[in-house]
C-alpha cells in the first residue's frame, strides 16, 4: 500500500514542481527584456506623479516593433516622419496577428532613434525630452494600456525606441490571434507583454528576440518530471 499511495503522489508532486518552475521562468522572462523593464519604468514614472499604471499589451508592443519597422533604418526621420495611420489596420495589425475588430485608438506615442544602445532607464529620458510634449504624453489621463518595443539595424545601429499608448479596454483590445505573435513579426527587435526572453546589445543581443524562454521551459518541464519520479 506504501509502495501504490506514493506512486499517486508523484504525479501530484510533479505538478506543484512544473508550476512553481513556470512561475520562475516567466518572472525571469520578464526580466530579461529590455521594452518589458521599459514599461516598468514607465508605470513607475506615472504612479509616482498619481497617474494611474497602464497594462502591458502583447500586440500593441507587436505594432510598438512594426512602427520602428515602418523607418526602414532611416534615423533621421524619426523627428519629422510618421507611418501612415492606415498603417496601423493594413500593415501592422495582419503582421502581429492582432485582430483588426480589436484595434483600440492610439491616445500617444513616443518614438527615438539614437546611434548607440540606450539602457531602458536612458532611453525613456531620451523618449520624453525628445518630444514636444513627452511628459504630457507619457503621463496622459486617458491612456489604459501601453506596447513598447525596440529594435537594432542588420544587429547593429542605430537603435529605436517606441512606445504606443491607447485607450483600450485591458484584456479585450489589440487581440492577439490564438494568443501568439507571429515569429516572422518578432525578428530583429523586442516587445513588451510576450514574457519572452530578448536580450539587448548591452548584454550582446543585438536587440533581438532569443525566445530562450522556451527553452528555459523545456528545461523545466525536464527536470519538475525527473524529480516526481526520482523521489
Amino acid at each position: 500500500m506504501a509502495v501504490f499511495a506514493g506512486a499517486r503522489a508523484r504525479p501530484l508532486l510533479g505538478a506543484l514542481l512544473l508550476s512553481a518552475l513556470l512561475l520562475t521562468v516567466t518572472a525571469a522572462d520578464s526580466q530579461n527584456n529590455p521594452a518589458d523593464q521599459l514599461v516598468a519604468l514607465i508605470n513607475s514614472n506615472r504612479t509616482a506623479s498619481k497617474s494611474a499604471s497602464v497594462s502591458d499589451n502583447q500586440g500593441l508592443g507587436c505594432i510598438a516593433l512594426q512602427y520602428i519597422k515602418a523607418y526602414e533604418g532611416h534615423c533621421d526621420q524619426v523627428d519629422d516622419k510618421k507611418p501612415m495611420e492606415s498603417s496601423f489596420t493594413d500593415t501592422f495589425a495582419p503582421t502581429c496577428g492582432v485582430q483588426a475588430a480589436t484595434l483600440s485608438r492610439i491616445t500617444g506615442r513616443l518614438v527615438a532613434c539614437q546611434s548607440k544602445y540606450a539602457t531602458p532607464a536612458e532611453a525613456l529620458g531620451i523618449l520624453v525630452n525628445g518630444a514636444k510634449k513627452g511628459l504630457q504624453t507619457l503621463h496622459g489621463k486617458n491612456h489604459t494600456e501601453v506596447g513598447a518595443a525596440v529594435s537594432g539595424t542588420d544587429g547593429g545601429g542605430p537603435y529605436f525606441w517606441c512606445v504606443l499608448f491607447s485607450d483600450g479596454k485591458p484584456a479585450a483590445s489589440f487581440e492577439v490571434v490564438d494568443g501568439e505573435v507571429p515569429k516572422a513579426a518578432i525578428h530583429p527587435g523586442c516587445f513588451s507583454g510576450s514574457n519572452d526572453d530578448c536580450m539587448g546589445p548591452a548584454n550582446g543581443g543585438g536587440a533581438v528576440s532569443t525566445n530562450a524562454g522556451a527553452s528555459r521551459l523545456v528545461a523545466a518541464l525536464l527536470l519538475a518530471v525527473a524529480c516526481a519520479f526520482t523521489l
